[in-house]
This record gives C-alpha cells, sequence and structure tokens, in this order.
C-alpha cells in the first residue's frame, strides 16, 4: 500500500514573501523573494542573487504553491532554464504589494512631497515657511492624490502650482551670485528689475561687476542664459531663502515699537491689534498697583465651616473631621466643631484602651 502526504485542504504555501509577477503569452509567472530584497535588488544595493530569491523556481501561482510548466516556459521564454527565466522575471516583473505595505509607501512619499513643498514655499506676508502640518492639512483640502510611479519632487512642484491658485503661498526665492563685465552690467540690472529680483549686495572687481541677488526660481534658465550671453558666471548660494531666525510674540512687540506711527483702529493687521495689547500692557504694568485682594475663602457645608485657600481646602477633606461629620450626614446628624471632633476621638480612643484590659 502506497504512502501519500496528505495535506490540508486550502492551505497557501510561501505567503511570508514578496511575489514578482511577469505577464507573458498570455500566462502568469511568479517568483518567489524576500521581503524588502527586490528593490535592493533592482537599485544595485544587493549583488547576491540567493540572498533575493527564496527559491529558484517559477510559479504560475506563488501562493498556492502551483509550479509552471515546461510547455509554457519554453512557448514563453524560449528555454526552460529556472535561473535565466528567475533572472529575467526578477528585472522585468512587477513587484506585488500588500494593500498595508501600499498605504504605508504612500504615507511616506505623502510626508516626502509635503516637506518638499514646506522647503521650497514661503508666506507672502510673513516670508516664513509653513508648517509641515499645515502644508499636509492643505494638500488634503485640494483632494492631492500620490502617483507612486512618480518621483517626489516633480509632484512637490505641480502640488505649488495648485497650491497658488486658492492659498497665499509662494516659492521661495533663490540667492545667487551673478558676475558680468562692468560694460554689461546696466542689461543685467535692467532685466533683475523685469524679474523683481531683490539685489542685497554689489562688489567691484577689477573689471567685473557682482551682484548678490534675490530672484524667483522661475527665472533662474532665463537668468543663467542671460549671464552666459553677456560672458559672465553665475553661482547658486542659496536654493531657497527664508526668513532668518524664529516668530515670537517679543519679537513682533519689538519690530512693532520701532515702527514711526501705528495704524488707526479701524485697521485689521493682526500686528496692529497686537502693538495696540502691547501698549495697553505696557500702561497697565506701568500704573500704580491696587491694594492686594484677600484670597478666597471657601467654606464646607458638611462640617459648615470656612476654610482657606484652595490648598488648605483639599486638605480639609482628607482631614479626620471632614471624614467624621460625613459619617454624622449620613445620620442626619448636626456636624461637630474641629474641637468637639478632636475631644470625641480621644473620649472614643481611651474607651478602646480600657477595653484591652478585659478578656472576653
Amino acid at each position: 500500500m502506497s504512502k501519500k502526504l496528505l495535506q490540508p485542504i486550502g492551505q497557501k504555501r510561501l505567503t511570508n514573501v514578496a511575489v514578482v509577477r511577469l505577464k507573458k503569452h498570455g500566462n502568469r509567472f511568479e517568483i518567489a523573494c524576500y521581503p524588502n530584497k527586490v528593490l535592493s535588488w533592482r537599485s544595485g544595493v544587493e549583488k547576491d542573487l540567493d540572498e533575493v530569491l527564496q527559491s529558484q523556481t517559477v510559479y504560475s501561482n506563488v501562493s498556492k504553491g502551483v509550479l509552471a510548466k515546461s510547455k509554457e516556459l519554453i512557448a514563453a521564454f524560449g528555454t526552460d532554464d529556472q535561473s535565466k527565466i528567475c533572472l529575467e522575471i526578477l528585472n522585468k516583473g512587477e513587484l506585488q504589494v500588500a494593500g498595508k505595505e501600499r498605504e504605508s509607501q504612500l504615507s511616506s512619499q505623502f510626508r516626502d512631497i509635503a516637506t518638499i513643498v514646506m522647503q521650497k514655499t514661503i508666506n507672502p506676508e510673513t516670508q516664513r515657511p509653513y508648517t509641515i502640518s499645515m502644508i499636509e492639512r492643505l494638500m488634503h483640502e485640494i483632494h492631492f492624490a500620490v502617483d507612486p510611479h512618480s518621483s517626489s519632487k516633480k509632484q512637490a512642484l505641480e502640488v505649488i502650482r495648485e497650491l497658488q491658485k486658492q492659498f497665499p503661498i509662494k516659492r521661495a526665492p533663490m540667492r545667487i551670485r551673478l558676475t558680468v563685465p562692468e560694460n554689461t552690467s546696466s542689461s543685467l540690472v535692467e532685466k533683475l528689475n523685469a524679474w523683481e529680483a531683490t539685489i542685497t549686495a554689489r562688489d567691484t572687481s577689477g573689471s567685473q561687476l557682482s551682484f548678490v541677488c534675490e530672484i524667483e526660481p522661475g527665472f533662474f534658465r532665463d537668468c543663467d542664459i542671460l549671464v552666459r550671453n553677456l560672458q559672465g558666471r553665475m553661482e547658486i548660494l542659496a536654493v531657497s531663502v527664508h526668513f532668518e531666525g524664529d516668530t515670537h510674540v517679543d519679537d513682533i512687540a519689538d519690530h512693532v515699537d520701532l515702527q514711526p506711527s501705528l495704524p488707526t483702529k479701524d485697521s485689521t493687521d493682526p500686528i496692529a491689534q497686537l502693538s495696540e495689547k502691547v501698549q495697553k500692557q505696557t500702561i497697565s504694568s506701568t500704573a500704580p498697583k491696587k491694594v492686594a485682594v484677600e484670597p478666597k475663602q471657601n467654606q464646607c457645608s458638611t462640617c459648615n465651616a470656612v476654610v482657606g485657600d484652595a490648598k488648605e481646602y483639599r486638605e480639609h477633606f482628607k482631614s479626620d473631621w471632614h471624614k467624621h461629620n460625613l459619617k454624622r450626614k449620613t445620620r442626619n446628624l448636626p456636624p461637630l466643631t474641629a474641637d468637639e471632633c478632636s475631644a470625641a476621638d480621644v473620649d472614643l480612643g481611651d474607651s478602646r484602651a480600657d477595653l484591652k484590659d478585659y478578656s472576653f
């Protein structure tokens, strides 16, 4: 009698693997790989094939453990060499990703795109970058969907263009140094003014004139072509320029104090409103101090007594006096004063001490 190896019905083999699938000649071919190794192989980080493939076997369904037929392999690949076919599927096939892994990858890429947007944009009113949480909220409001097959930088630039249509946001300027011959500097300055660039520094070295300016990234290519035509050179000092320093209320107050005049009361400028508040606080601090107000006294209804401040009030609730009056209150008895309660405790303690002398 022949022995058979009984397998559970519906068993799924090789489930803890990364599956790479390739469809060819109407048939589906799959290979079983180790998780997180396929991308390392394709990027050139992993060189050992045995560290990528769990087995050099071609399947038609990895999860069910169904092997591909030799006739189908020859018809699709022209050979039945498993090693060569596995290598082709590994390089050209589609990596199958589970739902949670795909969600994790999309969430990570969404965060990367938001980070790039934050680094490349500023608030035009404050000249400071938005926070990463605010950028993510704005991306959700415009219903942005991540494309896993596109680069994060390319999608970030698309997000910036969409955000500019609905929200006050603009690209952070680039800081560059332009060096041109002095006789051609006038045409360069004229062009920079047309681009609304901000010239922060000028320097003359012999017959060469250099400018340090902040320019919109959209004019970078045009500026590069112009400088080359003028036989000059361009150097990038900073890809994105943000307002230096952190924002604090004290800094805003100092900035307001330096202003020669304050706007009218009808102004809706938040800085103006903040300056008014600062002035009121200054006036109140310089005004003569009033007589100190006595602390609020708390009253305990259970003990029918006035207790001190909040700290003493909390300590009173933990005292034996309050606990004793709680018991009397449940029996509809009037509350005792602190002295009466302490005397009652002494009498009760003496009676208990007398009972110890007797044995029952």
